[in-house]
């Protein structure tokens, strides 16, 4: 005799409901399992003191971006510093206009940045180049943004702006185009249906791009790879890799990104065999839920990350963070603040001083 199964009013059966329940349970488990990397100790949530990280030893310098006083009026400037914090320099010096969103050459002897100017009585946002001094500053795009290096230092990718109104959102962009520092020439990349990408990273082998999208390319919200010279695009989900704002490390092996507001990873990256494959996704950086921490980047030889933190504030460029400062952490969950004004200190890049960087 057939048994018979208990229905509840809805008309679901409690076996019904069972099943599903555990369907629901697999799910969240396997999402926990993504955004929980097992194996791990407690990582603090508090910076520890300075003095728990040698930052002396490390040759390298880091550009970042600032909000300050110049010539007696607030803007953004361009600051390079030593890895311990010491020794600021500005390098941009422009009371009239805002830099921000420094990227180093791989080469350390450039760094390109975006650039808030007011053009014709309206505020445009711009591409520049310049050597790691501040000095032969070049344009290299009009209405453009987030711009990357080429590994071999000769080429900068960025993103045109989707609209000519300025705006912050960091995913107003349409299209991504290549700037050969040489010829001065523009060349679009071959997969015209790039939309509202941000935060590219060039892979080390000049092979791949990491991007964030939102609400582009039918993609509401996701870390993406593709190839330079491709059309095709990779999204990196399945692996675990949600958030924002990826990097490949120096040496193309892994990457890093922020998977909430809150929490910072890491994770191994193959892309030998012509589809990104990622494993070992590892959270390395964890903070207190009323503050934030962003923007990380790999040290040249990938032993420590840098990375802005802050209570809650707005991360875009150009966005006020009113507190924040840069950190190192050398991936073991101990990190140290290595700047102390929270002068709305963001978006920090390695800069290469010699081979033997850390």
């Amino acid at each position: 005799m057939a048994k018979r199964c208990r229905v509840t009013r809805n008309g679901l059966s409690i076996q019904s409901i069972c099943v599903l329940f555990s369907l629901l349970l697999c799910l969240f488990l396997t999402t926990e399992a993504f955004c929980r990397p097992g194996d791990q100790p407690e990582l603090r949530t508090t910076p520890s003191p300075r003095t728990e990280l040698n930052l002396k030893e490390i040759p390298c310098k880091i550009v970042y971006e600032t909000f300050r006083k110049t010539s007696g009026k607030e803007n953004w400037e361009l600051y390079l510093i030593n890895a311990d914090g010491s020794d600021p320099a500005n390098l941009t010096n422009t009371p009239d206009a805002d830099e921000m969103y420094p990227k180093a050459s791989p080469d350390g002897t450039k760094v390109c940045c975006v650039a808030d100017e007011i053009v014709n009585s309206k505020k445009v946002r711009n591409v520049y180049c310049m050597n790691i001094d501040g000095s032969s500053r070049v344009k290299v795009a009009d209405n453009a943004r987030q711009p990357c290096w080429s590994p071999d230092s000769k080429t900068i990718a960025y993103l045109p702006g989707e609209f000519e109104r300025y705006t912050i959102k960091d995913f107003a962009t349409k299209g991504l185009v290549f700037y050969d520092l040489k010829t001065r020439k523009h060349r679009e990349h071959r997969n015209k249906k790039l939309y509202h990408l941000y935060n590219i990273s060039w892979s080390p082998d000049g092979q791949w791009f990491l991007a964030t999208v939102h609400g582009g390319m039918d993609f509401k919200h996701a870390i993406l790879a593709f190839k330079v010279d491709g059309t095709r695009i990779y999204d990196l989900t399945k692996f675990g890799v949600t958030g924002c704002r990826p990097e490949f490390s120096p040496d193309g092996k892994r990457i890093t990104w922020g998977l909430t507001d809150w929490d910072l990873c890491t994770a191994d990256i193959d892309v030998t065999s012509g589809e990104p494959l990622v494993t070992n996704v590892r959270r390395v950086v964890k903070c207190e839920k009323e503050y934030e921490v962003y923007h990380t980047d790999f040290s040249p030889k990938g032993r420590y990350l840098a990375f802005s933190y802050g209570l809650k504030a707005v991360e875009m460029v150009g966005g006020k963070a009113p507190g924040w400062n840069i950190c190192v952490t050398d991936l073991t969950g101990k990190w140290v603040v290595i700047t102390s004004d929270g002068n709305h200190n963001k978006e920090p890049d390695w800069v290469p001083i010699s081979t033997g960087g850390l």
